[in-house]
């Protein structure tokens, strides 16, 4: 019989915090590993996991422009794995796991860029 041991995923980050700061314009999320962003309402409305920016498929994924001055309205509860946030453009049908959450914070460089870089593409702005 073998005593190898089998590779085990890491547990994910869990929130310690979640906060909506600046009148809405924030989501400050701090994390159970150390980790701790703000992520702009802008950043999270536009990065939103819903099937109506993300699509079903890669294809049908949209580029959401004109949601500088969006805000956070509410935050839902959604079982003890994710937020439901609610923005005041009425966009609402996100769940953003705490995993997703945590992607968020440590890859918005590379995913803000990439937006930018889309609307620049699309000759749209960001309102």
């Amino acid at each position: 019989m073998s005593t190898e041991t089998l590779p085990t995923a890491a547990a994910p980050a869990w929130p310690t915090e979640i906060r909506v700061r600046k009148g809405g314009q924030v989501l400050a999320v701090t994390f159970d590993d150390g980790k701790a962003y703000e992520l702009s309402a802008e950043y999270l409305r536009i990065a939103s996991p819903s099937a109506e920016v993300r699509g079903h498929t890669p294809a049908e994924k949209q580029t959401v422009p004109g949601k500088r001055n969006v805000a956070i309205r509410e935050l839902v509860p959604t079982g003890n794995y994710a937020v439901r946030i609610v923005f005041d453009d009425t966009h609402q049908t996100g769940i953003y796991t705490w995993a997703y959450l945590h992607e968020l914070g440590a890859e918005e460089p590379r995913i803000w860029g990439a937006y930018l870089a889309e609307l620049a593409a699309k000759s749209l702005s960001r309102g």
